[in-house]
């Protein structure tokens, strides 16, 4: 499951945030947690179309509408190819 990969790349890079030497080596660092954490937010939602979820549960996890959900990730799911469910519910 892509999600558990994903998280093994956030756990990785909050390693490297609590282990740098000094403040540009931390911001690197935390560039690389922030692009790992957006990595598994989008395989998580990802997972979730697959398996069924609407948008409309998406939505109300980010506290907004169906239309807000897809708005925020349509784009980035085409984007890396990620197929998702032809209908939503």
């Amino acid at each position: 499951m892509a999600v558990r990969g994903s998280s093994k790349q956030v756990r990785h890079a909050l390693d490297a945030v609590e282990s740098a030497p000094g403040a540009l080596e931390t911001l690197a660092a935390a560039r690389r947690l922030r692009e790992a954490a957006e990595t598994l937010e989008l395989a998580a939602v990802a997972e979730l179309r697959r398996q069924g979820g609407t948008w409309m549960q998406i939505g109300t996890v980010y506290g907004t509408t169906k239309q807000g959900a897809q708005q925020r990730f349509r784009d980035a799911l085409n984007r890396d190819r990620v197929r998702e469910p032809a209908k939503d519910h």
